[in-house]
């Protein structure tokens, strides 16, 4: 089995770190590829950026369907582009948050999000509501650290999460914490550790999701929405997708 782990920024070293992560949890037999786009920004810390990103998380899935890829996974919290994804592939296309959202309400009642940004707080909130889950989450911090922190000054950031992890558990009477950035995943373990509470980090929660619908033999949907896109011609610097579709 072939998972195409897709981190939609275009930061080698985290895609890096990613992949890693990814491959620590697969099954024997189950190779991981990471990969992330060639161009868009550098992080994902809004709407914008989100927007920006999602075309390349496109590109990514139409490059794999010319590989042998089973099954995909959108590397950013605020699952970017999931939808569109979708409908590029038959395969399964799993984005982390909402991995990690169904994840955490299998081993707790409530949890809580701890990421890294205020405003992207927001936007996990948004994806709470629109995934169904907002009434299985007490609440959504933010550590205040730019994502590329957690490349730039590991330990300093690191501190932060655990922090704000601590706070969450003393005060927002939880079972579990989800880590709300796809940089943090290779900060699992010793989170856990330090805090002594399930950590679910989205990451490795897509890969073993991506793992059971394969085998599983689930494929996405071609019936209604995420049917193929219709073909259309692109004009500007977006003509290179133009015939896209079934």
């Amino acid at each position: 089995m072939q998972i195409r782990v897709i981190n939609p920024n275009t930061t080698a070293g985290m895609t890096a770190k990613i992949g890693e992560a990814a491959q620590r949890v697969a099954s024997p037999g189950t190779r991981i590829l990471a990969t992330n786009p060639h161009s868009g920004p550098v992080s994902i810390e809004c709407h914008f950026d989100e927007v920006v990103s999602a075309v390349g998380v496109a590109e990514e899935v139409l490059a794999g369907e010319r590989e042998q890829t089973d099954a995909y996974v959108v590397a950013c919290f605020g699952d970017p582009g999931l939808l569109a994804a979708r409908e590029l592939t038959r395969a399964p296309v799993i984005g982390i948050a909402e991995a990690a959202f169904h994840m955490a309400t299998l081993i707790s009642t409530r949890f809580s999000i701890v990421t890294t940004l205020g405003r992207t707080g927001i936007i996990a909130e948004h994806l709470l509501q629109s995934y169904g889950f907002a009434h299985h989450c007490r609440r959504v911090r933010a550590a205040e650290i730019p994502v590329l922190d957690l490349e730039d000054d590991g330990r300093a950031a690191l501190d932060r999460i655990i922090e704000e992890c601590l706070r969450a558990k003393a005060e927002d009477n939880i079972g579990a914490i989800v880590l709300g950035c796809g940089g943090m995943a290779d900060l699992t373990d010793e989170i856990r550790r330090e805090v002594g509470l399930p950590i679910v980090e989205g990451v490795t929660a897509a890969v073993k999701l991506a793992e059971s619908l394969v085998s599983l033999g689930l494929e996405t949907s071609k019936f209604g929405d995420l049917d193929y896109p219709r073909p259309k011609t692109f004009s500007g610097e977006f003509a290179r997708l133009s015939g896209t579709g079934g």
